[in-house]
């Protein structure tokens, strides 16, 4: 499929469009699948166009079917994705505030707070990596170099069962980044 029909009813890469005011009547299918890595694969290329990556990243969401759509104001296009849309590719703490500043492989820049926490849940290979949640029921898995930069400055904490959590603050927030087996006493 030519993606630039669905692009002509776009404005170029700026803020994010208001997805979740739009519900298009047309809706189809796109082989479109992001791989697990965070590349971008249309009709069996790997997409090398960073500012056409973008754009279509501000166009996706994940509906209440578990399903993720490119959508614009008058079509949906149904996408494949591996594991989660995005990738954390670096974090950076701010001294002044206390926090940790993410970065995904598409651009966006959130804080962890109350609002983007991490949260531990499987990779399709049953690994225990967090994510966080970036919008539109998108997420972003942390990408392994960025989960090793966070752990080298993480804490413990006693967790349930016995169990030592590893995590740190951000923004007065609990970020965990997996559990530690407890110790054999």
């Amino acid at each position: 499929m030519n993606l630039e029909p669905l692009l002509e009813h776009v404005e170029p890469v700026g803020e994010i469009p208001p997805l979740d005011r739009w519900h298009p009547g047309q809706a189809g299918e796109m082989d479109l699948l992001i791989a697990a890595d965070g590349r971008w694969i249309h009709e069996g290329t790997v997409m090398s166009r960073p500012r056409l990556i973008r754009l279509l990243s501000t166009l996706l969401r994940r509906e209440e079917d578990g399903h993720y759509y490119l959508v614009t104001p008058v079509e949906k296009q149904r996408i494949q994705v591996e594991d989660r849309p995005f990738v954390i590719v670096d974090a950076e703490h701010d001294d002044e505030s206390d926090s940790w500043w993410l970065t995904t492989n598409v651009g966006d820049r959130l804080r962890l707070d109350g609002e983007h926490r991490l949260v531990v849940s499987e990779t399709p290979d049953a690994v225990a990596v967090p994510e966080v949640a970036v919008r539109f029921g998108l997420s972003a898995r942390l990408g392994r170099n960025v989960f090793y930069r966070l752990v080298e400055r993480a804490e413990q904490r006693q967790g349930e069962e016995g169990r030592i959590e590893l995590g740190l603050t951000s923004a007065e927030t609990w970020q965990p980044l997996g559990d530690l087996p407890a110790e054999d006493s």
